[in-house]
């Protein structure tokens, strides 16, 4: 395996490995390829530091092995300056620590971390591949489905970290690893902040690359989970869009721009992106650190919604093509060995990048440059001369003889012309041979035969080709997971040096997906899909479960983790809500009993239902809705139907208290026709209707007051005849007097009926009268 590189590659080779925060790129030309190399070194006696695979500013990455248990390895060695900072010391290795407890597959893993000498050095995993700057830089633009691949791998990097404690801050292109099979992973956790510790104590603080940063990390330094979205966000923004939200001539500009600007809505750049997808990105970029999800799993959760919503699927990540690199200056040899022609050791190097090539060929070997492409000058035959040798006849001998002879110099001309010819056809044409040689065998060379290999030996087969490898993943009903199961071009296909080769590597046949009960139907056909499985549904075969939610998946069929033929069916059994249950009988219970029959039997508890019934108590279980025996599923909310009702009371007193008191109590009070009640005095209540202890409804609670209209016989005794007539007369009763002598002065002695009693209105008092 091989890890990819960062910024500051210096090798031909396409391995690369992302470099440590803040780390700055260092280009062969500036940094010597020898001076303070690791390699060949032996740390801590178990890690033989092989080739350095990148270099930056804090860090140099190299290739290594693993002694001990024979593995290749990245080791990601710090700046001698580092090791003699305690305070660095102990926090590089909690969070080496920290970050080798994340256990996720799109986390770059952590193996070891140690110090021997000045040297201290991080232990990781070795990927193979390209990092997304790359992927960015081939293809510009990333399709909805690829972009959501990767961003959905880096926020389930972040989520484990979030989850851990941990915060990256640094989340860019540059740390997100692609390998060659189209696995996503991100780097550096825990690092960043090892160093940036160290650089605050001495005011030296890294802010990391300011294109990714969150307005509060710029302008404070500070960083949270919700720092990491925002860089997530921009990082989305650019796989979208095919470039960052701001741009600018200097970091400081497009640093301020983070801080004083909104990011512009996804969508303005990139139309093609749904709503919902593009809602969640804009969330994610808020300047306002409150309004973005609060953590990675809150922003990976949204845009799988978002996803499931639309009934997007994800597509397999591309493997970015191994980038160039400037090349390094090779002898004469190896240029021979790589097919290309070589230059004299007179000529004169073409610069690193500059376009120019040497071109073979005897002669002083110089270059020209045409159209911004190296040609070479082909070295010119010296002018043909004479030499003065001892006994040469000089000029004005020949001249002499020219006279005399002139058939005999004619000749000798037309031979030395003939020779001259015959010389320049004949480096004419070994000059065309070797560059036809060239041009029909250098410049071509076969597709190897890599079908049914491993991928990384297949890769190794086609770069010793002279062919550059493009990997990708698709699964098969018959090739292994990871060896070749096609490549295009077909083994033996003469291919130009330098194209490209496509791998497809076996993932083996599809696996049926991990689909949880609850999952929505559309979300669920979309990760069938994925999987090269076809999803299918049977209104037949779905079941009924009291905890799945009605229309969702309750299972697979084949289960989940199962593999199949691709495009084998995957029957989707949904849910058809919770079993039905018939409704128990509960009437003439306690409310309390009542309610626990119904619990126990898996219905809910709706709210009560108040029935008037004028035979039963006031809060007596009348029944239930639904009623008992209807069959319903299995928890719905069912309602206990009450007694309910308003007992007359017993009533004694004036028609006037008892009408307040009766409204008081909520009753509607009317007063009735008055009648004679020999036991109630006038004025009082007689009776009440509906009678007392009668249940009314407390709806419509009406009641009418019967008073009393009987009439108390006043004292007579005493008064003269007149003044009883008057007594009496007031009170509506007639007089009638019994007496021997005497008129109206008479003074009544006697009275019937007696004085207290009660009498209908307009009845006769008899009096007795004395003179």
């Amino acid at each position: 395996m091989r890890t990819p590189a960062g910024p500051g590659d210096d090798r031909p080779s396409p391995e690369r490995s992302t470099t440590g925060p803040g780390d700055r790129a260092s280009h062969p030309a500036r940094s010597p390829r020898t001076s303070g190399s690791l390699t060949g070194t032996l740390l801590e006696g178990r890690y033989r530091v092989g080739a350095r695979l990148a270099r930056g500013g804090m860090s140099v990455v190299y290739r290594a092995l693993d002694l001990r248990l024979d593995r290749p390895v990245a080791i990601k060695v710090m700046s001698p300056q580092y090791a003699a900072d305690p305070t660095f010391l102990a926090r590089f290795e909690r969070e080496a620590r920290a970050a080798a407890r994340l256990d996720n597959p799109h986390v770059v893993g952590v193996f070891d971390q140690g110090r021997d000498g000045e040297h201290v050095f991080l232990v990781m995993e070795l990927v193979d591949g390209g990092t997304l700057r790359d992927l960015l830089h081939q293809r510009g633009a990333l399709s909805v489905p690829i972009a959501l691949s990767v961003l959905e791998s880096v926020l389930d990097a972040l989520a484990a970290a979030h989850a851990a404690g941990l915060v990256h801050r640094d989340v860019k292109p540059e740390n997100v690893l692609i390998s060659a099979r189209g696995e996503v992973k991100v780097a550096d956790f825990g690092l960043v902040r090892a160093v940036t510790s160290t650089t605050m104590a001495t005011g030296n603080v890294i802010l990391g690359t300011v294109a990714y940063l969150s307005p509060e990390q710029v302008a404070t330094g500070a960083a949270d989970e919700r720092s990491d979205v925002y860089s997530a966000g921009i990082v989305a923004y650019e796989m979208l869009t095919g470039h960052p939200p701001f741009a600018g001539d200097n970091a400081l500009s497009v640093a301020y721009q983070h801080v004083h600007s909104d990011v512009p809505p996804v969508a303005d750049d990139a139309p093609g992106v749904p709503v919902a997808i593009a809602a969640a990105v804009d969330a994610a970029t808020s300047r306002d650190a409150l309004a973005r999800p609060v953590n990675a799993a809150d922003f990976l959760h949204r845009l799988q919604d978002a996803r499931a919503d639309v009934g997007l699927a994800l597509a397999p990540v591309p493997a970015p093509r191994p980038a160039r690199r400037p090349a390094m200056h090779h002898t004469a040899q190896d240029e021979r060995h790589a097919g290309q022609p070589t230059a004299s050791s007179t000529g004169s190097r073409p610069q690193a990048g500059s376009g120019t090539r040497p071109t073979g060929g005897g002669g002083s070997g110089q270059y020209t440059e045409v159209a911004g492409r190296g040609t070479a000058r082909a070295p010119r035959p010296d002018r043909l001369t004479t030499a003065h040798a001892k006994g040469a006849p000089t000029d004005r001998s020949r001249r002499r003889a020219a006279r005399r002879n002139p058939d005999q110099v004619a000749r000798a001309r037309r031979r030395r012309r003939i020779r001259l010819i015959g010389l320049l056809v004949i480096l004419v044409i070994g000059a065309a041979a070797a560059f036809g040689g060239w041009w029909l065998g250098g410049r071509w060379t076969s597709s190897p035969v890599v079908v049914g290999s491993a991928g990384d030996d297949a890769a190794s087969a086609v770069r010793e080709a002279g062919l550059v490898p493009v990997m990708s993943t698709a699964h098969s009903n018959s090739t292994p997971s990871g060896r070749v199961d096609s490549s295009k071009p077909t083994a033996g296909a003469r291919e130009l040096r330098g194209a490209t080769v496509t791998l497809v590597v076996s993932a083996g046949r599809p696996v049926v997906p991990a689909i949880g009960p609850g999952t929505a139907v559309a979300t669920a056909r979309a990760l069938v899909r994925a999987a090269d499985l076809t999803p299918v549904t049977d209104a037949d075969k779905d079941v009924y479960d009291n905890t799945v939610p009605e229309g969702t998946v309750v299972r697979t069929e084949p289960a989940s983790g199962e593999s199949a033929k691709i495009g084998a069916q995957v029957l989707l059994v949904r849910s058809r809500g919770p079993f039905p249950e018939q409704v128990p009988t509960v009437a003439g219970k306690l409310p309390e009993d009542a309610r626990n029959k119904l619990l126990v039997a898996g219905f809910a508890i709706g709210d009560p239902v108040q029935r008037f019934d004028p035979d039963q108590p006031d809060g007596t279980v009348l029944g239930t809705e639904p009623p008992a025996g209807q069959t319903v599923p299995h928890g719905t909310a069912v309602s206990l139907v009450l007694a309910v009702s308003k007992t007359v009371p017993q009533v004694s007193g004036t028609v006037e208290e008892v009408s307040a008191e009766l409204t008081d109590d909520g009753f509607d009070v009317t007063v009735g026709d008055a009648v004679f009640d020999p036991m109630v005095p006038g004025g009082s209540v007689s009776s009440i209707d509906p009678p007392a202890g009668t249940r009314i409804d407390p709806a419509h609670p009406a009641v009418t007051l019967i008073p009393s209209n009987a009439v108390t016989v006043p004292p007579l005794a005493g008064m003269t005849v007149a003044q009883s007539r008057q007594a009496l007369a007031d009170l509506g009763l007639q007089q009638q007097v019994s007496a021997l002598f005497g008129g109206d002065n008479s003074y009544v002695t006697g009275q019937s009926p007696d004085r207290g009693q009660l009498v209908e209105p307009g009845s006769t008092v008899q009096v007795s009268a004395w003179p």
